[in-house]
């Protein structure tokens, strides 16, 4: 499992990468860069996700 979420960080970090360089920070929230802010917001909150999973197996591992 462990392996797994660190995989999902990693791809999520690549995402927010390459949606990084589709942004266009003149227009930013009209047509594909509104996407790109969109799925880059959404990575974000895959990654908080994922760390609050790691810290709670953490926890729960020193509880049993």
């Amino acid at each position: 499992m462990k392996i797994f979420i660190y995989s999902v960080i990693i791809l999520a970090v690549i995402l927010i990468g390459y949606h990084v360089s589709i942004l266009d920070f003149e227009n930013l929230l009209q047509g594909e860069s509104a996407k790109a802010a969109a799925a880059i917001l959404a990575s974000i909150c895959v990654i908080l996700l994922m760390a609050i999973l790691l810290v709670s197996r953490k926890i729960s591992g020193k509880h049993s």
